[in-house]
């Protein structure tokens, strides 16, 4: 197809296949680990799609080890819960690794000479309308003056940490003038959820990497600790026991998803019933997406899933 081309880190755009559910992908090759994205392929934020959890039960009825990858700002723990919360069963899972989990026990931790050097003292930008983020255990000081501040620490984008564990609610706007502040001084940061939006009931959130986006563009130094990045990838090989030959990744971000996929050398599946499906022209769900369209689309986010499905469907 004229306009297709190939990326270094990943397959030619060309050859994506395009599959209406994962039992062709299953059949076509035996994966020994399946590392899922939650938001956008198994649920909205409120219920799970349909299908998405008799296609978890056919998963592991052949024997596939499932992991959760998520951009999410909370620990691994939360993200089992709220699972389970909306009817899944969290024993079809290995575990889960996201990226809020992966910021705690680096801040904990602090055995990378990046952290180590972090300072304990910084601005909280968390939740508010969802839940604030738990500090707990970690010894950090909150403050709320930039010239007490040695980093930044973004969880969320709906409001300030105060030193008391509160938080008051703040708008964007508000957020990015002090994230104004902070790059003049020269603050790093750390962002524990890298998504920019989030698919929530059909509509798109905000989310903390676009704070971070803009925070690189004022200068400043950010550690995204997530998909795209090898860290979250390196880390669920190792809980499953495998390496990149036997794993897939599948789902609904070109950015996150399939590119961090193909930066560590994984094969991937690509859920057009997320936060690309207007950019796909699609308006139900379990619509399928053309492929052309879906080409043009892994062509301007350098990103190449190996299959392509209208949803998390058997």
């Amino acid at each position: 197809m004229a306009g297709c081309s190939a990326s270094i880190a990943g397959p030619n755009a060309c050859d994506i296949k395009s599959f209406t559910g994962l039992q062709q992908i299953a059949e076509t090759r035996h994966y020994k680990a399946w590392f899922l994205d939650q938001f956008g392929v198994l649920h909205d934020g409120k219920q799970p799609y349909p299908g998405a959890i008799s296609t978890l039960e056919n998963l592991a009825a052949r024997g596939a080890k499932m992991i959760i990858i998520s951009n999410s700002s909370r620990r691994a723990s939360t993200t089992l819960d709220k699972l389970k919360s909306l009817g899944f069963d969290p024993s079809l899972f290995v575990g889960a690794i996201t990226s809020g989990e992966l910021t705690y026990q680096h801040l904990q931790r602090r055995d990378d000479p990046w952290f180590q050097a972090l300072g304990k003292t910084c601005i909280h930008m968390t939740w508010s309308d969802r839940g604030a983020i738990s500090l707990e255990g970690l010894g950090l000081l909150v403050v709320e003056n930039v010239e007490q501040a040695e980093f930044i620490l973004v969880h969320g984008t709906e409001a300030l940490g105060l030193s008391s564990g509160d938080s008051v609610s703040k708008k964007l706007e508000e957020l990015e003038k002090i994230l104004e502040q902070c790059a003049a001084k020269g603050i790093p940061m750390v962002v524990a959820n890298p998504d920019f939006v989030t698919v929530e009931a059909r509509e798109l959130r905000i989310m903390p990497g676009t704070l971070a986006a803009s925070y690189e563009k004022l200068g400043g130094e950010v550690k995204w600790m997530g998909k795209p990045y090898q860290i979250i990838y390196k880390s669920a090989m190792a809980m499953a026991g495998v390496d990149a030959s036997d794993s897939i990744a599948v789902g609904d971000s070109l950015h996150h998803d399939i590119k961090g996929a193909n930066a560590s050398g994984i094969e991937s599946a690509f859920i057009t019933c997320g936060i690309h499906s207007s950019e796909l022209g699609l308006t139900e769900f379990g619509e399928l997406a053309n492929l052309s369209s879906v080409h043009t689309l892994a062509l301007k986010y350098d990103a190449y899933p190996s299959y392509v499905l209208p949803s998390f469907t058997w």
